[in-house]
C-alpha cells in the first residue's frame, strides 16, 4: 500500500502535460520535434504574418541574409520563443513572473547611465567626494526615500525627480552627492550594488586587483587584501556566479555592437589597416568567441526580459552552453569593444542566462529541447533525418561531447569512448541502465533533482579536462546536464574505460562498421611562458 502511495506521488511529481496534445516522448524524437517546429511557425504567422513570412524565406536561403538582417530577424522572433515555450510547457505564468523581475531592474540601469555616470560623477570629482559627510548623506537619502537606500528605490526616485528637475533640484543634488560618495570613495555600503558603479580603467600589466604592500622577514612584497579573499571550505562550490541583477548589469553595459557590425566579442577585434586580429599586450590574438556566438543579440534580448529567447540566441552557435561561460572561457571578453576600461563580463551573463531558464519548472527539458529544436537557428532548426552513418568519437571532453551533439543533429549515430571510468547515472534520468539497456526516463521538473553538493559529489568520469582539470570555482553539476543532453538520445552510446589504440584501434573500428573516427583527445596547446 505504501509503495502504491509513493508511486502515485512520484507520478504526480513528474507528470508533464505538454500543450498541443504533445507527449514527453515527442520532445526526444525527430518526428515530434518537426511537429513542434510547425506549431511554432503557425504561432508566429498567426501573431505576425510578416515576421512569419520573413522566417520562412530566410530558412529557404539563409546565406542570402546579411548579418544585420539575420540579427534583426532573430531579435524579432525571440519574444515569440518565450510565449511559445510558456504555452508548450504550461508555464506561461512562471515565465511572465520572471520577466517582471527583469523589467523591475530596468530603472536601475537607466539611472546608472543617465544620472550616476552622466551627472553625479561628472559633477563631483573624487577630491570633492572625499570632503562629503557620508553619514549625513545617508540619513538624508533615507528620509527622501522614506526607507532604506537600495538600488531600485534610489533609481525609481531619481528618475521621477528628473522629470521635473527644477522642482526637485535639492533632492537631485543630494542624490548626486550620495552617488558620487558611494562610487568615488568605494564605500560598498550596498554589497552587490550594480547602480553605484563606474567602469574601471584597465592596465594590462596590473591585472590583479586589491593588492596591498606587505613587509615580512625583511622583504617587501605584495599580497591580496584579506577582505577580498574567498576561502575554500573542502570541495564546496566557491563561486556561485552572478545573480539576475549582475547579469542584467553586464547586458546593459554592452552597447550592442552587432548593430554596427562591430561585435568584436563574437567575431574578433581586427586591425583597421591589415584586417589581421589585434593582439593583447601579451601577444594573444583577440579572435573573439571561437563559436561566433550571438553575444550582442543575446544581451539585447535579455535586457528586454525575453530570457528564454536569450538562451535560444546563445544556443544557436553554442548548444553546449552549460560547458562554457563563467569560470570556463573568456576569449569574448578579451575582444570586447571596451579595451581601455573593464570589458563586459560576458561569461558570467551567459551562465546566468542559462540558469534563469534551468530554474523554471521543467527548465532542464526546455534547455534540452532547444539543443534539438531551435527556431532561431535558421540553418538547422531541427535535426536532419537519419543518414545511416556511424561515427566513433574518441574522448568525452568538451571537444568530444560537443562534436557528438552536432553529429547527431546532422543525422549520424555516435558511439563515444573515453579512457576514464565513467560512472552510470540513475536510469530514471538517463534512460540507460548500468548494463547499457535503454529504458524510459522521467522528465525533470526541478533542476535541483540533478544537482549535488560538490563536497559529496563522486567524480563521474565524464567531461575530460572539465571533470579533472577545473577547480571547485566551477559547478561541475553542469557536466551531468551536458551528459543527459547526449545520453537520452537514441543515436548515442558511450563507453568508459576504453582506450583508443588499446582495446580499440583504427582497423578494428572500421571492421566494427564505423564510417568515421573522430579524435577528440585534446586540441588545446599548452601555454608556454616566455
Amino acid at each position: 500500500m505504501n509503495d502504491d502511495i509513493h508511486t502515485s506521488k512520484q507520478a504526480m511529481k513528474t507528470a508533464l502535460r505538454l500543450g498541443h496534445d504533445l507527449s514527453f516522448e515527442d520532445l526526444y524524437c525527430r518526428d515530434g520535434v518537426v511537429r513542434i517546429d510547425r506549431l511554432f511557425l503557425d504561432h508566429v504567422a498567426a501573431v505576425d504574418q510578416d515576421l512569419g513570412s520573413r522566417l520562412t524565406t530566410a530558412r529557404k536561403n539563409p546565406d542570402a541574409l546579411e548579418a544585420r538582417d539575420e540579427s534583426d530577424l532573430l531579435l524579432g522572433l525571440a519574444p515569440h520563443v518565450d510565449d511559445f515555450i510558456g504555452t508548450l510547457f504550461g508555464i506561461t505564468g512562471d515565465i511572465q513572473s520572471r520577466a517582471v523581475e527583469h523589467h523591475a531592474l530596468a530603472p536601475v540601469f537607466a539611472c546608472r547611465r543617465l544620472f550616476v555616470q552622466r551627472v553625479a560623477l561628472k559633477k563631483i570629482k573624487p577630491l570633492d567626494a572625499a570632503a562629503l559627510d557620508g553619514d549625513t548623506l545617508t540619513t538624508t537619502m533615507t528620509a527622501l526615500l522614506d526607507g532604506a537606500v537600495s538600488d531600485v528605490a534610489f533609481a525609481n526616485a531619481v528618475l521621477t525627480w528628473m522629470e521635473d528637475e527644477e522642482v526637485h533640484a535639492d533632492a537631485l543634488e543630494t542624490a548626486a552627492q550620495y552617488a558620487a560618495w558611494q562610487v568615488h570613495m568605494n564605500v560598498h555600503a550596498h554589497p552587490g550594488s550594480v547602480l553605484f558603479r563606474e567602469p574601471a580603467r584597465v592596465d594590462p600589466y596590473d591585472l590583479v586587483p586589491n593588492l596591498i604592500d606587505l613587509a615580512a622577514h625583511g622583504v617587501d612584497m605584495k599580497t591580496m587584501d584579506p577582505a577580498h579573499l574567498r576561502h575554500r571550505p573542502g570541495f564546496k562550490l566557491t563561486d556561485e556566479g552572478g545573480d539576475l541583477a549582475g547579469c542584467l548589469s553586464e547586458a546593459n553595459y554592452c552597447i550592442f555592437c552587432h548593430n554596427q557590425g562591430k561585435d568584436s566579442c563574437s567575431r574578433g577585434l581586427r586591425d583597421k589597416k591589415t584586417n589581421a586580429f589585434r593582439q593583447t599586450a601579451f601577444g594573444v590574438d583577440m579572435a573573439g568567441c571561437p563559436l561566433e556566438e550571438k553575444i550582442s543579440e543575446m544581451h539585447l534580448t535579455k535586457t528586454d526580459g525575453n530570457f528564454v529567447g536569450a538562451l535560444a540566441m546563445a544556443v544557436v552557435d553554442n548548444p553546449m552552453v552549460a560547458g562554457t561561460g563563467h569560470r570556463i572561457c573568456n576569449d569574448c571578453m578579451k575582444s570586447c569593444i571596451y579595451q581601455k576600461q573593464e570589458p563586459v563580463n560576458i561569461p558570467m551573463g551567459e551562465t546566468r542566462t542559462l540558469r534563469d531558464v534551468l530554474e523554471l519548472p521543467w527548465g532542464f527539458e526546455i534547455y534540452s529541447l532547444l539543443t534539438r529544436w531551435n527556431p532561431l537557428n535558421i540553418r538547422r532548426p531541427v535535426p536532419l533525418a537519419e543518414s545511416g552513418y556511424k561515427v566513433l568519437v574518441v574522448g568525452l571532453g568538451p571537444a568530444g561531447f560537443t562534436l557528438s551533439h552536432h553529429l547527431m543533429n546532422d543525422g549520424h549515430a555516435v558511439v563515444a569512448i573515453d579512457g576514464a571510468k565513467i560512472e552510470p547515472l540513475d536510469p530514471r534520468y538517463s534512460g540507460v541502465t548500468p548494463k547499457g539497456e535503454r529504458v524510459p526516463f522521467d522528465p525533470v521538473r526541478d533542476i535541483n533533482e540533478l544537482m549535488e553538493d560538490l563536497d559529496n559529489r563522486v567524480m563521474a568520469g565524464f567531461g575530460g579536462v572539465a571533470e579533472y582539470g577545473i577547480t571547485v570555482r566551477w559547478d561541475k553539476n553542469y557536466l551531468k546536464i551536458i551528459r543527459l543532453l547526449l545520453e537520452r538520445r537514441q543515436a548515442f552510446a558511450l563507453f568508459g574505460g576504453t582506450r583508443y589504440g588499446g582495446a580499440l584501434a583504427e582497423d578494428s573500428a572500421y571492421a566494427m562498421g564505423f564510417d568515421h573516427v573522430a579524435l577528440c583527445a585534446g586540441a588545446g596547446k599548452p601555454t608556454v611562458l616566455s
